[in-house]
């Protein structure tokens, strides 16, 4: 299944018509970014093919006793099973939940970390003039969500106030609801926002385009 293939036209055009909407009340440009994954993970496959050759090894050498191979089934015996093993690890680390099994958390938290802020300027969620820009980041394969917040806002709004905005991401996405994901994401940033004081001025123009980024690794 494709990234695109996630979001139907009415999905993005309900993620435009939140944005607009919360984009009413308060000062905040609110650019909603959804990447499918960060990396290609080649560590993840490595570890993998190394752990599934270790355990056929492991098991043929246990089994050979009983089985009684003699001769020239020996050589066969002693090869096949660890590249069998790594064949068959490697097949499984391709499965999205085992091969997050295989990453260290702290390495896919700073990855994701990392792609964001890259978004952040991609995008130039910098460039408006009040400086309020709001980046939304959810990357799916890593179900891993980041929030980050222009000076104009960071100085109004404490840095902690979005974990509740990124937990409520992940969940919704680990649910396989990634509108919902979006779209709750963008309603709670509007009432932090109004709740800090970050109201929208007669004159705010909209600055940054309301409709949802998707890239592909």
């Amino acid at each position: 299944m494709s990234i695109e293939s996630l979001f139907s036209e009415s999905d993005l055009a309900q993620i435009r018509e939140t944005i607009s909407r919360v984009e009413q009340s308060s000062a905040g440009e609110i650019v909603p970014y959804l990447v499918d994954r960060i990396d290609g993970y080649a560590e993840a496959l490595w570890r993998a093919a190394v752990l599934g050759a270790l355990t056929l090894a492991l098991v043929a050498g246990a089994s050979y006793p009983f089985v009684g191979f003699r001769g020239a089934t020996e050589v066969p015996w002693i090869t096949l099973p660890p590249l069998v093993g790594a064949g068959l690890g490697v097949a499984l680390a391709r499965l999205p939940r085992i091969s997050r099994w295989l990453l260290a958390d702290q390495d896919i938290d700073r990855r994701v970390q990392l792609r964001a802020e890259a978004a952040f300027l991609e995008e130039e969620v910098f460039a408006t003039e009040a400086r309020t820009g709001i980046l939304l980041f959810l990357a799916v394969f890593e179900q891993r969500a980041v929030v980050l917040a222009d000076t104009g806002i960071h100085r109004q709004v404490p840095p902690g106030t979005w974990e509740e905005v990124v937990e409520g991401m992940v969940s919704s996405v680990r649910a396989g609801r990634a509108v919902d994901a979006i779209c709750g994401a963008i309603e709670r940033c509007g009432e932090i926002l109004t709740n800090h004081g970050v109201a929208r001025k007669p004159d705010d123009e909209n600055e940054l385009t309301d409709r949802l980024r998707i890239r592909r690794y």
